[in-house]
């Protein structure tokens, strides 16, 4: 890659960090890997093409434009954060997905609507997972494990939070968050 197609695609994830809260590269890993789906069923629910999302996890394309899209994003987000903290089944949320992929979408939730609950749950679930995210950006989960097994010996609260955050699952995450809130 050139240096100006760097610099297109440096542009393209900071205006998706804008848009989208991060860059839709990472975004669309966690879905995947939360909601165990290949890029392929996840285009598929999305209703969009392979090729297309793609260009956007890595960069090529900066926006997303159908609303409805966009929708099915967040409704994805939302099921993914029920998947992970156990309050829907795997089961559930394959007929979920289905039903998430046959959405025409109205008008466009902003952020901000899924960000608060009468408990503060979501709220806490929203704060892990931008933790585990940038985390998971700069190094993959064995590169963290080793980190904090180094760490261990000598910082094990650090190398509790890079296992947890780092490599961990979600639930378990919003577990160590709301323990160390005091």
């Amino acid at each position: 890659m050139d240096a100006a197609q760097q610099e297109a695609t440096a542009r393209a994830r900071e205006l998706q960090r804008s848009w989208y809260g991060e860059p839709l590269g990472a975004l669309f890993r966690r879905l995947i890997d939360d909601l165990g789906l290949n890029q392929a069923r996840l285009a598929s629910v999305l209703g969009l093409s392979a090729p297309m999302l793609s260009q956007l996890m890595s960069g090529q394309r900066a926006k997303i434009g159908n609303p409805a899209v966009v929708q099915r994003v967040q409704a994805l987000q939302e099921l993914a954060g029920q998947v992970a903290d156990g309050s829907v089944s795997a089961a559930e949320a394959t007929d979920r997905m289905e039903e998430i992929k046959k959405t025409a979408g109205g008008s466009v939730l902003n952020n901000t609507s899924q960000t608060t609950s009468s408990t503060g749950a979501t709220t806490v679930r929203r704060v892990v997972r931008e933790i585990q995210s940038l985390l998971r950006s700069v190094s993959d989960a064995g590169d963290i494990i080793e980190a904090a097994t180094t760490l261990a010996p000598t910082h094990p609260e650090l190398a509790e939070f890079l296992r947890v955050y780092g490599a961990g699952r979600t639930a378990d995450a919003v577990a160590h968050y709301e323990a160390h809130q005091s």
